[in-house]
C-alpha cells in the first residue's frame, strides 16, 4: 500500500524524531558513564595521593630509628623527610603519564575581576569551575595536563587550618616553664624587636636586589618594595627544630636552649601579624605602593590590634577551658570524654581567632600556654598522659608531613620563578639580616643581664637561624601574582639550604664553640632575682589567686585574700586545695630558681648556692655517696628529673640534665 505524500512525509518527520530523542537518549547516558568514570578514577588519585603521604611518613619514621639507633646527627628528620619529598616529586613529574584533558581557554574581557567560581552552560548542562590563580600569557599553552601532580598539590588553607595548629599548640603546651620564665624579657626583645629588625633590614636589600635585576632586564613583571617586606617578613620566621633536636640529644647549655626556642616560638607569631600588617598597608591616592604615614600608623595600630588581641583571646579561651575542667570534676572519671573536650577547646582556639579577623598561630600558642600552666592542674593523671602525647604525635606527623610537602613541591608546584640574582641576594639579606638582630640587641641586653650571653652563644643563634614550616606556609599562602611565585620558589631553596646545611652543621658548630656539655654555674649566680622582671610581678599575683581559683592547687584563699573576705574565700576554696598545697609549692618551682636550687659537693662536705653547708640539703648513705633529701626527691620527680650528675674537676655537681616540665 503506498502512502499519500503528504503521510510519506509525516511518518518520515515522526521517525526522525524519535530517532533524535534515542540519540540523545543514548548520548546522555554516555555521558553519564563518563562522568561516573571520571569520579572513580579522581577518587582513585585521591586515595594514591593520601597513600603517597603515608608511605613517605612511614619510611621516614623508618629511618628516624635507623639514625637514632646509629646515633647519626648529621641529618634531622624534617631533612630526611624532605629528601624522600623530593624523590618522590622527581618520580611523579617525570615518570608519571600526561592525562588527556585539554584546557580551552574562553575570553571574558568584559569582566574587571576574576571570579572565584564560575559557572558554564555547556550544551545546556552547567558545569561549576573555581578559582585555582593566576597564569602568565607566556604559559597559557604549558599549563599542567598531568591530574596526578594536581592531586598532590594542597590547598594552603590545608596549612594554616589544619596542620599549623597542633604544631603551634604542641610549641606552648610542652613549654619549658622555668628557662622561658627566666629569660623572658631577652626572649620577647629577640622575637619582636629582633624580628622587626629582620624583616625591614631584608625588605631593603631585597627592593636593592629587584632595583637591579630591573636594571639588567631580568625583572619581566611588577615587584613592589612592599612586596620586598612582605618577603622580609615571611623569611624573618625561624624554625630550628633541627638545631633544637640536636641540643636536646647532646643536653647542650639549658639557657641557650631556651634562647632559641623562646625566639622561635613567638617569632612565628609575630612574623606572620608582621606579613598582615604590610599586607594591610594600603595608602591613599593613585600610587598604592607609594609611602604613605598615615597608611604606616595604620598597618602599626593593625599588628598591634591582632596581635594583642590573639593574645587575650587564647589566654581566654585557655581559661575558659581551665574553668569547665574545674566546675564539672566528674569528667574525671571519664579520661577519654576528658582528653576529647581538651582536644576540641583547643583546636577551636585557632578557628575561632581567625573567624574574629585575628591570628589563629597566636592564639593557639598562648592558649597552649595557658593550658599547661591551668587547665594541666586539673585533668585526671591518664588525661594528663594522654593529651601530651596525642598533641605531641600531631605536632611529628604535621611537621614531618610540611617538609615532606616542601620536597614535593619542588617539582610538583606549576608556578616556580627561580631568578639566580634574587636566591642570591636573599641568601645574603637574611645573612646581613640575622646578625643585625642578634649581635646589637644582645650587647644592649648584656647591659641589664646579671648571666651574660656570651659571645659563643650569640655566634651560635646567629648560626641556628633555620628557616622552615611557618616560612613555607606563609610563602604558600599566596601565589597569585609574578613577586610572590618568586618569593615563595626563593623560600623553598632557603629551607632547603637551612635545614640540611646549617642544620647538618650543628654538631661540629657547637663543639667549636664548647658550648656542648652542660654550662655550670658556681654559687650564687642563680638567684631568685635573676629571673625576668616582667614575670616577678605577676607571679605573686598567680600564685596567690589565680592559681587557687582556676585550679584544684594552691594556697587557700582563705589565707591570701583579706580577713574581710573570708565568705567568698570559703565559697570559692574546694577541699582539694588543702590536700594540693604541697604539690603546688613543688610545681611552681619550675618557674623560679631559688638559692637553693644547685647543690656542690666538696668530698664529705655539701654546699648550697647561697653557701651554707650542713646535712640539710643531703644526707650520706651507707655507702658514703651524697644522696637527696626526700623534698628534692619529690621535687625531681615532679619536674620529670633523674639524678644525673655532671664531674667536672673532682666536684661533683648534682645538676639535672633534663627538664621535661
Amino acid at each position: 500500500m503506498q502512502l499519500p505524500g503528504r503521510s510519506r512525509l509525516l511518518l518520515l518527520l515522526l521517525l526522525r524524531a524519535g530517532g533524535l530523542r534515542a540519540g540523545e537518549r543514548s548520548s546522555s547516558a554516555m555521558e553519564e558513564i563518563a562522568t561516573e568514570k571520571e569520579a572513580e578514577e579522581s577518587h582513585r588519585q585521591d586515595s594514591v595521593s593520601l597513600l603517597t603521604f603515608i608511605l613517605l611518613l612511614t619510611l621516614t619514621i623508618l629511618t628516624i630509628w635507623l639514625f637514632k639507633h646509629r646515633r647519626v646527627r648529621f641529618l634531622h628528620e624534617t631533612g630526611l623527610a624532605m629528601i624522600y619529598g623530593l624523590i618522590v616529586g622527581v618520580i611523579l613529574r617525570y615518570g608519571s603519564p600526561s592525562s588527556s584533558g585539554h584546557d580551552k581557554p574562553f575570553s571574558c574581557s568584559q569582566e574587571d575581576r576574576p571570579f572565584t567560581t564560575l559557572l558554564v552552560n555547556v550544551s545546556g548542562k552547567f558545569f561549576e569551575y573555581t578559582l585555582k590563580g593566576e597564569i602568565s600569557p607566556g604559559k597559557i599553552h604549558n599549563v599542567e595536563q598531568n591530574d596526578m601532580l594536581r592531586k598532590v598539590t594542597f590547598d594552603p588553607e590545608v596549612f594554616f587550618n589544619i596542620l599549623l595548629p597542633p604544631i603551634i599548640f604542641h610549641a606552648g603546651y610542652s613549654l619549658k616553664k622555668r628557662h622561658f620564665f627566666r629569660n623572658l624579657g631577652s626572649i620577647l626583645a629577640y622575637a619582636f624587636l629582633g624580628t622587626a629588625v629582620s624583616c625591614f633590614i631584608i625588605g631593603n636589600l631585597m627592593y636593592g636586589v629587584v632595583k637591579l635585576m630591573k636594571l639588567v632586564g631580568q625583572l619581566s613583571d611588577k615587584f613592589y618594595y612592599t612586596d620586598c617586606l612582605l618577603f622580609g617578613a615571611v623569611i624573618s620566621a625561624t624554625d630550628p627544630v633541627t638545631v633544637l633536636a640536636i641540643f636536646n640529644d647532646l643536653h647542650a647549655d639549658v639557657d641557650l636552649y631556651a634562647l632559641l626556642f623562646g625566639e622561635s616560638v613567638l617569632n612565628d607569631a609575630v612574623a606572620i601579624v608582621l606579613s598582615s600588617s604590610i599586607v594591610a598597608y594600603q595608602p591613599t591616592g593613585e600610587n598604592t605602593h607609594a609611602f604613605d604615614a598615615a597608611a604606616f600608623f595604620k598597618s602599626v595600630g593593625v599588628f598591634l590590634g591582632i596581635f594583642s588581641g590573639s593574645f587575650m583571646m587564647g589566654a581566654v579561651t585557655g581559661v575558659v577551658t581551665a574553668l569547665i575542667s574545674f566546675l564539672f570534676t566528674k569528667l574525671h572519671c571519664f579520661p577519654l570524654l576528658e582528653t576529647a573536650l581538651f582536644f576540641l577547646m583547643s583546636w577551636s582556639t585557632f578557628l575561632l581567632a581567625e573567624a574574629c579577623g585575628f591570628t589563629g598561630v597566636v592564639a593557639v600558642l598562648f592558649c597552649g600556654i595557658t593550658q599547661a600552666h591551668y587547665t594541666y592542674n586539673n585533668l585526671s593523671v591518664e588525661s594528663r598522659s594522654r593529651t601530651k602525647q596525642l598533641f605531641e604525635v600531631l605536632h611529628f606527623l604535621a611537621e614531618n608531613f610540611i617538609f615532606s610537602y616542601m620536597g614535593l613541591a619542588l617539582f610538583t608546584f606549576q608556578k616556580h620563578i627561580f631568578s639566580p640574582i634574587f636566591i642570591i641576594g636573599a641568601f645574603i639579606a637574611i645573612f646581613l639580616g640575622r646578625a643585625a638582630h642578634i649581635y646589637p640587641l644582645s650587647f644592649f641586653l648584656n647591659l641589664g643581664r646579671r648571666h651574660k650571653i656570651s659571645w659563643n652563644f650569640q655566634h651560635m643563634m646567629m648560626f641556628s637561624g633555620l628557616r622552615g614550616a611557618m616560612a613555607f606556609a606563609l610563602a604558600i599562602r599566596d601565589t597569585a601574582t609574578y613577586s610572590h611565585q618568586m618569593m615563595f620558589s626563593t623560600t623553598l631553596l632557603i629551607v632547603f639550604f637551612t635545614v640540611w646545611i646549617i642544620g647538618g652543621g650543628t654538631t661540629p658548630m657547637l663543639s667549636w664553640l664548647n658550648i656542648r656539655s652542660v654550662h655550670i654555674q658556681t654559687p650564687g649566680n642563680r638567684t631568685k632575682q635573676e629571673s625576668a622582671w616582667l614575670f616577678r610581678l605577676w607571679y605573686s599575683f598567680d600564685h596567690n589567686y589565680l592559681k587557687p581559683i582556676l585550679t584544684h592547687s594552691g594556697p587557700p584563699l582563705t589565707t591570701t585574700l583579706p580577713s574581710c573576705c573570708g565568705l567568698l574565700a570559703r565559697c570559692l576554696t574546694t577541699p582539694q586545695v588543702y590536700d594540693n598545697q604541697e604539690q603546688l609549692r613543688e610545681e611552681d618551682s619550675d618557674f623560679i630558681l631559688n638559692d637553693g636550687d644547685l647543690t656542690l659537693t666538696y668530698g664529705d662536705t655539701t654546699i648550697t648556692a647561697n653557701g651554707s653547708s650542713g646535712s640539710r640539703t643531703a644526707t650520706t648513705s651507707l655507702d658514703g655517696r651524697k644522696t637527696k633529701s626526700s623534698s628534692e626527691e619529690a621535687l625531681e620527680h615532679d619536674l620529670g628529673m633523674g639524678d644525673n650528675e655532671v664531674t667536672s674537676r673532682g666536684t661533683r655537681l648534682v645538676f639535672p640534665l633534663e627538664d621535661n616540665a
